[in-house]
């Protein structure tokens, strides 16, 4: 398997004269899980991608985007492929199917999402908006110290400088879209 995440995350480090220790200060992540993802080692969970790509100056989508397409990009349900994982704890019940890869001047990170019951919550803070659309099963977000329960048809909107866990409600994997906004 490729190691594109890493070496998308290699190439823009050096591009910036940083080292891997100075991207770890910068980010707060260990600088000995930043070279595990470089060398392909690790595959990073959605919240270090976060953390990296601000670093980095640059949106999460520059390192997962295959190629450059031209308007309007099309991703067609067969050709949904995972990547990503939310929390490293959980990420067998968290998959993430990026729905808009290979669109490079994109603004907004735009994912399927399925979650699996029995995920140990934790939180997650950082800069930009979201925006999910709860399409089967029960979601519980929590936000700041509100609890909401949310089921299909249901959507919420929210700043996600807020901390904030999205889990499984019940025995019955969730499913959502969801759109997520970062200022870089």
């Amino acid at each position: 398997m490729e190691n594109l995440i890493g070496s998308r995350i290699k190439t823009f480090r050096e591009r910036l004269d940083m080292s891997q220790a100075e991207l770890a200060t910068s980010s707060g992540i260990d600088a000995a899980l930043i070279a595990a993802i470089e060398e392909g080692k690790v595959t990073p969970v959605l919240g270090i991608m976060v953390k990296i790509s601000r670093s980095l100056g640059q949106r999460l989508g520059t390192f997962m985007d295959d190629q450059v397409s031209e308007d309007p990009h099309i991703v067609r349900y067969a050709d949904r492929r995972q990547d990503l994982a939310h929390h490293k704890e959980n990420a067998e019940q968290y998959s993430y199917y990026p729905l808009a890869a290979g669109k490079t001047d994109r603004h907004m990170e735009p994912f399927f999402v399925e979650i699996a019951p029995g995920q140990t919550k934790q939180f997650s803070s950082h800069e930009g908006e979201e925006f999910i659309i709860v399409i089967a099963g029960q979601i519980e977000l929590t936000y700041g110290k509100k609890t909401c329960l949310l089921t299909a048809g249901d959507s919420m909107y929210y700043n996600s400088i807020v901390p904030h866990h999205v889990g499984c409600v019940g025995d019955t994997t969730a499913q959502l879209y969801a759109v997520i906004y970062m200022p870089y």
